[in-house]
């Protein structure tokens, strides 16, 4: 009986194995137009500018406030003119030298992918570029989580626990977590 159904099989299999399969669009497509290929203009403003980009989520979801936050919300958290003062010059600080690494990091990636368009790079070439990358990245991410660990000298915890509730992050299903036990100056006015 299955003799009589393959008949019926053939010119369906015989079509599967001669249409040709659509070409795979890759998600990389049209980047290769890029100015500096790993990197998207949003990227690169981001690194110009100072932003954090999410490398502060480790201090940040875990109870330490960011200056950039925090002046924000100073009205709502109640900064004194110190807090406020001190705030910014931590904010300024920080900004100022991830910038500057921003732009250590752009010219880094300009320089690897000139050596891969090139084609003049080779695997020791190409260990001490990508090093050197790293460590441009480990220390913007240092800067950003810095700031968040020197806001903890500024705040009191009541100001730190609701800088969490307006940030959103008073969590009931997480009745443990408590962010302003990261604060040394609890008792700060």
């Amino acid at each position: 009986m299955a003799y009589r159904r393959l008949p019926w099989a053939l010119p369906a299999l015989s079509w599967l194995l001669t249409t040709p399969v659509a070409a795979q669009v890759s998600p990389y497509a049209g980047l290769e137009a890029r100015e500096i290929k790993a990197l998207s203009d949003t990227e690169i403003a981001s690194y110009l500018a100072g932003d954090g980009m999410g490398l502060a989520l480790a201090a940040e979801l875990n109870g330490l406030p960011g200056p950039k936050h925090v002046l924000e919300l100073a009205d709502s958290l109640d900064l004194t003119d110190e807090q406020r003062n001190r705030a910014r010059a931590i904010f300024d600080a920080m900004r100022a030298q991830a910038a500057e690494l921003g732009r250590d990091i752009i010219a880094a990636e300009r320089v690897l992918d000139s050596a891969f368009a090139s084609g003049g790079i080779d695997r020791t070439a190409l260990d001490a570029m990508t090093a050197r990358s790293a460590a441009l990245e480990g220390t913007l991410r240092f800067t950003h989580l810095a700031a968040h660990l020197d806001m903890r000298g500024v705040l009191t915890s009541d100001q730190i626990r609701r800088y969490a509730a307006l940030r959103g992050y008073s969590d009931p299903a997480h009745p443990g977590h408590d962010p302003a036990h990261h604060s040394s100056q609890s008792s700060r006015p």
